[in-house]
């Protein structure tokens, strides 16, 4: 039993990090953001099996995290309140053609990064947008004037 209450922690640790750290698409990270999720992810799974290399505790950890996954999920599905909470919630990044400073920064993305990703969506300048908006997946959409 022990291990799954490990596995909750875990679980809902990594939920809240993943929280804190803001979103980001798996596409956009740099070299070292990605070895830092890998590291981290081990880190969590030897606070969470300690010395235990069973098959018994692989299966309880593996099913604790994926019903977990699966109660995240439903929740979110089933309760619109919980929304916000767990999925997160869209982002205005620019209105009208005028960059919104304060969620840019609130979300750690710089003019740069939203004229790039301007750019690859084939939009010659971020004047030219009506809204550019941060998805809860991370993607940045565009809706141009």
């Amino acid at each position: 039993m022990d291990i799954v209450v490990r596995a909750v922690v875990g679980f809902l640790f990594v939920l809240l990090l993943t929280r804190a750290v803001g979103r980001r698409e798996l596409s956009s990270m740099q070299p070292f953001d990605l070895i830092l999720l890998v590291v981290i992810g081990d880190l969590v799974q030897q606070g969470i099996t300690q010395n235990d290399l069973s098959v018994t505790g692989l299966m309880l950890v593996t099913s604790t995290i994926a019903l977990l996954t699966v109660a995240i999920s439903f929740a979110s599905f089933k309760f619109p309140w919980t929304r916000p909470a767990l999925d997160g919630e869209p982002v205005i990044l620019v209105q009208d053609g005028e960059p919104i400073d304060r969620n840019l920064r609130r979300n750690r993305i710089t003019l740069e990064e939203l004229a790039a990703t301007a750019r690859i969506e084939g939009i010659e300048r971020v004047a030219n947008v009506k809204w550019a908006v941060l998805e809860t997946s991370g993607r940045i959409s565009f809706i141009q004037k």
